[in-house]
Parts: structure tokens; C-alpha cells; sequence
């Protein structure tokens, strides 16, 4: 699972996504936000039933951290812990407030699959594409066009600072402590210990076998074996068999609540653990996967000349992505994945930085578009944030409107002719006019029919003007057809 949504996230070509669109969806935060009902009642039915398997094999993060722990290779190095509840629940009290007021920034910080998607898109992407690039290199020396360069840039300083922050953090915790991360700060996970205490198959100690020799405490990544009193805390359990692999007497079952296990003398302890232990609960968690690679189909830029050095100007009002439907729906179900921006073709998705929809896509266009035919990050939102949105729907939604800046226009600065805005407009919303009718020399300027525009930034992207374009969009609260 860990290595589909890896790849999910590394891939920049748009393609992988139809067939590993599913992982993210699967997710359980994502699918809450989605109010995809039936993935919902399949992870609460998992866990009622097999206990927290959700955070050992569907949880990306909480797989990291088992890779990361199982580096160290010094064996009963962890003990147990009583649960730190004022902590695991004040931080999911705080989480559930951030989620309805809207606090994006909140969400996105704790949420586990968006921080494992900023680990990816900001850390494990670049590196990826340098790959790439290199591949193009050498392959174009053999005139193949299987791989073609794509730019490495930080789209966002913040969200690259947090992003390694939260891999040195939850690594470092990781290496120390197995899954403590998992066990008091992620709010998914106590969430999920609240069915988790009552689920149906749970691990069992036999008191007529265990010689409280301490293994399994010493063994148990979620310090949540008391092996003294013989009770296993199956809030913080995330049934991930280690415990059951190391008993010697077997006195640890995976079983039924009131089942009576049977001591059969002629069976060493040794021959019985190993019969269908572990095998069942990684069987009983499997999920039949299938994964297509797709090479990369070399794209198409427009002949539009590469514009450098552009800065971002101030809007009044952030751009969000079409089939965000508002400034307000963005920001009470987007998490901050990352995969709309690492999917975006024309890198028009960036983290917001604003402290209140901190990391959430904001769309700015110093370096594209946001071209009328490329729908994707509606197709792979997974939380609702970005809906599934139409081409021909897209075309029609005004997500911001073109504003002209009089000072910064060529004409006027510098009394040459332009009209590069009125060019690339794919809606003809750019008339050129001249500045002043009752002059005949007057130089002619762009003209806004702000009924008609939809705000894809065209004109903003290919405005020779620097570093500010003489033309920009600013957003809209709410999108609207036009």
C-alpha cells in the first residue's frame, strides 16, 4: 500500500492515476470528507472486527514508521507505556474543532496520509524527476523521446520547511519508540482506538502458559503490552503480529473474546505458534491490488516561450482550482495532501501560505496556465475539496476574473505594442482598445469583458511585463457560470 501511494504521488505525468486513484480514496479521513459512505462502513467493520490492521496496512504513515523502525536492528528494545489519553484526545478534540471551523492549516499539520503526501511530493518527488531527467538525457542522445525533462522547483518554502520537519520528527520517533507518533498524536488513530476497544478478534493472553518472561512488551512497537499483568491495551494494539512471533510458551492468541484454547501435549510450543498466526491476520488484511506503469507521453507546450522571473502579485482574494465551488468548501475539506499539486501539468497548483489554508492549493501563473482541456486535479482529489468537474463545465466556471494593472502595461510604460493578453485569451474575453479615444496615437490597451472571463490566467502567464504582469486574476469567493 505504502509503495502505491508512493508512486501515486511520485508519478508527474498524470497517468498513474487512473490506475492507483483508488489508494488515496481509500484513506479514512479522505473518505470522510468525501462522504464516500461505503469506504467508511468498510474501514469501521475492519476494525470492529480485526482491531487497528487500518493503521498497519492501509495507513501510509503509520507503514513509514514500521520501515523506519525496522532499520534498527537491536532486538526487545521497547517497553510499555501506559496511555496518555489527556494528550491523545485533546489533540483529536483539537482536530475535529479545526475540521468545522475551517482551519485548514490544523487539519493539514495532523492529518496522516496528507503529511506522508508532503513528505513524497516535497522530498521524494524531486529526486524522482532528477532520475527522470537524467533517463531524458541519455535517451535523447539515442533520439528517444520515451522520457522528457520536467522543471524541479519549490512550489511553496513553508510547506518544504514542514514537510521535513514532519519526516525528521515522525522518523526520529520512529527509530526510538516504534509507533509513538501513531499512538499519541495522530488523531486518525484514536479515532479509530474507539472501535478499536471493542473489536471482535483480539490478542489473548493464556495465563496457564506465559512465564511473564517479557518478550512481547519488549517487542510491541505500540508499547501497549503489560506483559506483568498480562492485558494488552487494545486502543494503542495495531495488531501487527510482532508480539505473537515472539512468544516462546504459547501463551498469545489472535482469537475470539470467550474462546477456550486447548493445550494439546503433543504439540511443542514452538511447532504450535507457528500454525496460522501471522499468516491469517496478513491474510485477513490483504487487499488484492493491480498496478500499471504507463510511459510518459511527451507534451505538447503551445509554443508558448518560457517566461522567467515573474513574481507572484497580491491578490485580495486566493484563485482555487475549478470544481472547488469556494474559497470556503476548499477550506473546510481540503487536508493538504499535495497530490493536486504534485499531478498538476501546467504547475499551476502551489501550497497556499496563509496561515489559515496553510499548504492547500492556491493556483497562481507564473509558470502556466490553467488550460481549458486539463481537468486532473478534479480527477484525483480524494476528499471532495477539488469535485469532479466537466471540460465543458470547466470551460464555463468563472473561478476569478482578469484585472488590468494601467502602470505596468508595455503600451503605456514604454509606448510599444503588445496585446499578447488579448492573443491567448481561450475565451475572447480581451478586447484591445485604444487608451484614449479622441487620440490617434494613443496606445492601444487590454479591455476586460469580465462576463465572459473564467479566470484561467492566460493572460497573466504570457504578459511580457516584469516582474509584475500588467494583467492578473483575482479570485473568487464563490465560482459561478458564466
Amino acid at each position: 500500500m505504502m509503495t502505491l501511494i508512493t508512486l501515486l504521488f511520485l508519478d508527474f505525468t498524470g497517468t498513474l492515476h487512473h490506475y492507483l486513484g483508488w489508494v488515496a480514496k481509500v484513506q479514512l479521513l479522505p473518505a470522510l470528507l468525501a462522504l464516500n459512505v461505503a469506504v467508511v462502513v468498510v474501514l469501521a467493520a475492519l476494525t470492529l472486527i480485526f482491531g487497528r490492521i487500518y493503521c498497519s496496512v492501509i495507513c501510509p504513515l503509520g507503514i513509514m514508521q514500521d520501515t523506519v523502525a525496522s532499520l534498527r536492528h537491536k532486538k526487545n528494545r521497547y517497553c510499555y507505556s501506559p496511555e496518555l489519553k489527556w494528550l491523545r484526545y485533546g489533540i483529536l478534540t483539537v482536530f475535529i474543532v479545526a475540521m468545522v471551523a475551517g482551519v485548514g492549516s490544523m487539519v493539514a499539520l495532523l492529518a496522516p496520509y496528507s503529511s506522508y503526501g508532503r513528505i513524497v511530493q516535497n522530498l521524494f518527488q524531486p529526486v524522482y524527476i532528477w532520475g527522470n531527467n537524467l533517463l531524458a538525457h541519455i535517451a535523447e542522445h539515442y533520439e528517444s523521446y520515451a522520457f522528457y525533462s520536467e522543471d524541479v522547483w519549490i512550489r511553496s518554502l513553508p510547506t518544504f520547511i514542514i514537510a521535513s520537519i514532519s519526516f525528521i520528527v515522525i522518523s526520529i520517533m520512529a527509530w526510538q519508540g516504534g509507533r509513538t507518533y501513531c499512538n499519541t498524536i495522530c488523531p486518525v488513530g484514536t479515532l479509530l482506538s474507539l472501535p478499536a476497544r471493542f473489536s471482535l478478534l483480539k490478542i489473548k493472553f493464556d495465563e496457564t502458559k506465559c512465564k511473564k518472561c517479557g518478550k512481547c512488551s519488549r517487542n510491541c512497537k505500540a508499547a501497549c503490552i503489560d506483559h506483568k499483568t498480562m492485558t494488552v491495551d487494545y486502543s494503542r494494539c495495531v495488531v501487527c503480529g510482532n508480539c505473537l512471533q515472539q512468544c516462546e510458551f504459547d501463551s498469545l492468541h489472535y482469537t475470539l473474546p470467550k474462546k477456550v484454547v486447548k493445550t494439546d501435549v503433543k504439540t511443542t510450543p514452538k511447532e504450535h505458534a507457528n500454525e496460522g498466526r501471522r499468516s491469517f491476520l496478513i491474510g485477513a488484511a490483504l487487499v488484492t491490488t493491480g498496478t500499471a506503469m504507463a510511459q510518459a507521453q511527451h507534451s505538447v507546450d503551445g509554443g508558448l516561450a518560457v517566461i522567467e522571473d515573474k513574481l507572484q502579485p497580491e491578490r485580495l482574494t486566493p484563485v482555487t482550482p475549478p470544481g472547488s465551488l469556494s474559497a470556503q468548501n476548499m477550506a473546510h475539506r481540503c487536508t493538504g495532501c499535495q497530490l493536486c499539486v504534485s499531478k498538476c501539468p501546467n504547475h499551476v497548483l502551489r501550497p497556499s501560505e496563509n496561515l489559515m489554508t496553510l499548504m492547500q492549493p492556491t493556483m497562481s501563473y507564473e509558470r502556466g496556465y490553467c488550460r481549458p482541456e486539463c481537468n486532473l486535479c478534479s480527477q484525483v482529489c480524494p476528499t471532495g475539496a477539488i469535485r469532479p468537474i466537466s471540460l465543458s463545465d470547466k470551460s464555463a466556471t468563472q473561478i476569478g476574473r482578469a484585472v488590468w494593472v494601467k502602470q505596468n502595461c508595455l503600451p503605456v510604460a514604454d509606448g510599444v505594442s503588445c496585446g499578447n493578453c488579448e492573443r491567448h485569451c481561450p475565451t475572447g474575453a480581451i478586447e484591445m482598445i485604444p487608451l484614449d479615444d479622441n487620440d490617434d496615437t494613443s496606445p492601444w490597451v487590454p479591455s476586460v469583458n469580465t462576463a465572459i472571463c473564467i479566470g484561467c490566467g492566460a493572460c497573466e502567464h504570457v504578459c511580457p511585463a516584469r516582474p509584475f504582469s500588467a494583467i492578473y486574476v483575482e479570485g473568487n469567493e464563490v465560482h459561478h457560470e458564466v
